[in-house]
């Protein structure tokens, strides 16, 4: 994990810097009067103007002491910026997450046990519509629905405004917030409940098949002690890779989602962070976010063990 890790640092540094401009040109994109030499000042005071080793040689040694530097754009930390984004973005992709997990493995499982079913069908059709809807265009509809046309629900930001004198974890904060939430919520969880449901249900197919269920059958177990304590074990090992595979997406948050909703997010600090060149904070989040993809890998071998005992056995 180590050389990867290095290696997607050394990547992703240089990918950033191949993009046109700097940090000192697009902070004074805006000023017209801004002279040559105030633009040198800007580069010198963000190290712009040394080879592109050298920065990288600078940033990774401060980066093994977990020091992300600070923010071109207003010269806060980088660690206290991601740490004020990161319970937004956390919240809103650990309930998508759930709200998945609760309705794609029931769907699947009951999919694959009544196939070409009305049940199943009606599925399928789901699932299509489901992978073939892009999510900022969903959510731009729901917002002109819900929030322009009907006005039921708030269309941006995390919290309304005036909201910060009432006492927070109150019925009335947490209405205000969970109305906020139901939007961003929603388009999270639709595309992947779409997808996850098909898995489940492609796998518990493939599961049932099997000559070890045939054998449960034909000893006489209950039909649910077949399926939720023999199928659905080993049906659910692709499904653990999955979420392993999910878990940067959890904490690094969606940048289309979140900057649609204006929700300040980890998703729409990356998203500010590239447009204006702010390398340390676009690679404060980038990185550990390819660490969190190895870990993730990490934690679905292990769950791998606990769901199957004939990996442990080996």
């Amino acid at each position: 994990m180590i050389p990867i890790l290095f290696g997607i640092t050394i990547l992703s540094f240089g990918v950033m810097h191949m993009a046109p401009g700097g940090p000192a040109e697009a902070q004074m994109e805006f000023s017209s009067k801004a002279s040559s030499e105030a633009r040198e000042r800007l580069r010198i005071l963000y190290g712009a103007d040394q080879p592109i080793h050298k920065q990288y040689a600078t940033w990774i040694t401060k980066f093994v002491t977990l020091d992300f530097g600070v923010a071109f754009a207003d010269g806060r930390k980088v660690k206290d910026k991601i740490l004020q984004s990161l319970p937004i973005t956390l919240t809103i992709n650990l309930l998508s997450l759930g709200l998945v997990l609760m309705i794609a493995i029931p769907i699947g499982i009951m999919s694959a046990t009544r196939q070409y079913s009305l049940l199943d069908r009606f599925t399928t059709i789901f699932v299509f519509v489901g992978f073939s809807t892009p999510s900022f265009w969903l959510a731009l509809l729901l917002i002109y629905l819900l929030g322009v046309q009907w006005g039921v629900l708030p269309i941006s930001g995390i919290q309304s405004l005036g909201i910060d004198g009432i006492e927070k974890w109150s019925w009335r904060w947490l209405l205000d917030v969970g109305a906020h939430l139901v939007l961003p919520v929603f388009v999270s969880a639709f595309t992947g409940l779409a997808g996850l449901s098909r898995y489940m249900r492609n796998n518990m197919l493939e599961v049932l098949r099997q000559d070890y269920i045939r054998t449960a059958r034909a000893k006489g177990l209950p039909e649910r002690e077949v399926i939720y304590k023999h199928a659905l074990r080993n049906a659910l090992m692709p499904v653990i890779t999955i979420l392993g595979l999910a878990i940067p997406g959890i904490i690094g948050g969606s940048v289309i989602m979140e900057t649609v909703f204006s929700i300040p997010g980890m998703g729409q600090l990356l998203y500010q962070a590239v447009f204006s060149r702010d390398y340390n904070l676009a690679m404060g989040i980038l990185v550990p976010a390819a660490f969190l993809t190895m870990l993730g890998n990490f934690l679905a071998d292990i769950a791998y063990a606990f769901t199957d005992p004939r990996i442990r056995l080996r």
